[in-house]
């Protein structure tokens, strides 16, 4: 995030939600970004610790701000899935607005490769059945997410991933029509969203390609200084894999990151492939039992071992 902005001042460490009557104790910062910062928050009353989004009103002043979190906030009040983040309202004062969010106390699964820099296979399969399970809900209730990214994957104490940072999520078009603005992270940018074509459903579905290539190779597929450089590498099929992958994880990260949308599988397809459905030795629900070796950094509180 740049640097601080007049109107940006936080809050006092306790904050009221007037409307609810509710008394919220501000803690530690989790994440910040161009639209405002996110902290831990928790209910004096219940002792309840959520997440909280604090936006300050000068923001919604500028263009499409105020439009953004109303946006933002409606889609995100209809969406009730155990692989997205859930939304807990939202509440304002003079200076902010607050959207209240469910606590993912494990941070995200890119802090989980910063600290490891590359997953395993079995690793990657667990983390990725639950990513798709909570986009094939969001496609399913006519919404693409348009960010999808390691940093918008959390994941909870019980190792639950969500899919979370609904600030760009919208709407699919009737008729298949596409928005033809390019916004997102560019590393996780389909092609056809840098050629102005707008995003749909398969955009995302190559952002999952995107997540997946980095959490086995420790990087993005795709990297450049500029929109043109990251064209022409997607163009020329350009992203080398590790080697020791298998010949199931390759083939679904070349299908994934199709250049032609049509092409790309859905995700019930991406599910049946042979990197999910042709495995041995555990069980493909739950984490393996000896996984006391995942870390993330301590100021997401540890990683041990997960419930099995």
């Amino acid at each position: 995030m740049a640097g601080r902005r007049a109107g940006d001042e936080l809050p006092g460490r306790y904050i009221a939600d007037a409307g609810s009557g509710t008394l919220y104790k501000r803690g530690r910062l989790l994440g910040q970004g161009a639209f405002g910062r996110c902290y831990e928050l928790a209910d004096v009353s219940s002792g309840k610790v959520y997440a909280v989004k604090i936006i300050p009103r000068a923001r919604l002043a500028e263009p499409g701000g105020r439009q953004r979190v109303e946006r933002e906030t409606e889609l995100h009040g209809r969406l009730h899935h155990r692989h997205v983040v859930g939304f807990h309202g939202r509440f304002a004062d003079r200076s902010n607005v607050y959207v209240v969010l469910e606590r993912c106390s494990r941070g995200s699964l890119a802090d989980i490769l910063r600290a490891r820099e590359t997953l395993t296979e079995p690793e990657v399969r667990y983390y990725l059945r639950q990513v798709v399970a909570g986009l094939r809900y969001l496609h399913g209730q006519g919404v693409v997410h348009r960010d999808l990214k390691p940093s918008n994957l959390l994941v909870t104490a019980g190792m639950r991933v969500k899919i979370g940072d609904l600030g760009l999520a919208r709407r699919q078009e009737p008729g298949g029509r596409r928005w033809g603005a390019v916004c997102g992270t560019p590393g996780y940018l389909a092609p056809e969203v840098l050629d102005g074509q707008g995003h749909s459903a398969a955009s995302d579905v190559w952002a999952l390609g995107c997540v997946m290539y980095a959490a086995l190779a420790g990087r993005p597929p795709f990297e450049g200084a500029g929109r043109q450089e990251l064209r022409e590498g997607m163009g020329a099929a350009r992203f080398p894999l590790p080697r020791g992958l298998s010949p199931a994880a390759r083939a679904l990260v070349a299908s994934l990151l199709d250049p032609e949308p049509a092409a790309r599988p859905g995700l019930g397809d991406v599910l049946r492939h042979d990197f999910f459905t042709q495995v041995r030795g555990w069980d493909k629900s739950n984490p393996p039992r000896r996984w006391g070796y995942l870390q993330v950094p301590s100021a997401y509180g540890g990683l041990g071992a997960p419930h099995s």
